[in-house]
């Protein structure tokens, strides 16, 4: 499975990268969310981990830029990763585009379950978790 990682914060990355070499995924990483989409653009990823909040362009910005993709890459699944405890956090980010949110600070139960529904969601189960 390849994961690409959109955060601006590179302890946060490198805590999320840990968690994911733990199950022996290997992770991109993007520190801004342009960066994030031309690595979409050049490279094939299953799941990306989106922040909301960094420099210039907003993650749910930078989602709905994903969605709009007139290719298979709109359809990638996107889970965001945040440290908002708006009240309704959950349904702009799912407004917006992104198929489940996930709290910061990450811990690794939930990022894994999270990630697990993309994969049975799809129906990929080449992966365990």
């Amino acid at each position: 499975m390849r994961i690409l990682f959109v955060e601006d914060d590179q302890m946060n990355r490198r805590v999320v990268r840990d968690m994911l070499g733990v199950a022996g995924l290997d992770m991109s990483e993007a520190p801004e969310a342009e960066a994030g989409l031309r690595m979409i653009d050049d490279n094939e990823y299953d799941l990306i981990l989106m922040d909301l909040r960094m420099p210039g362009m907003d993650g749910l910005t930078a989602i709905r830029s994903i969605r709009s993709r007139g290719d298979a890459k709109a359809t990638l699944p996107i889970i965001v990763v945040t440290a908002d405890m708006a009240a309704n956090i959950r349904d702009t980010c799912l407004d917006a585009g992104a198929d489940d949110v996930i709290l910061k600070p990450v811990a690794m139960d939930r990022l894994f379950d999270a990630i697990g529904r993309m994969v049975a969601s799809r129906g990929n189960d080449a992966m365990v978790l």
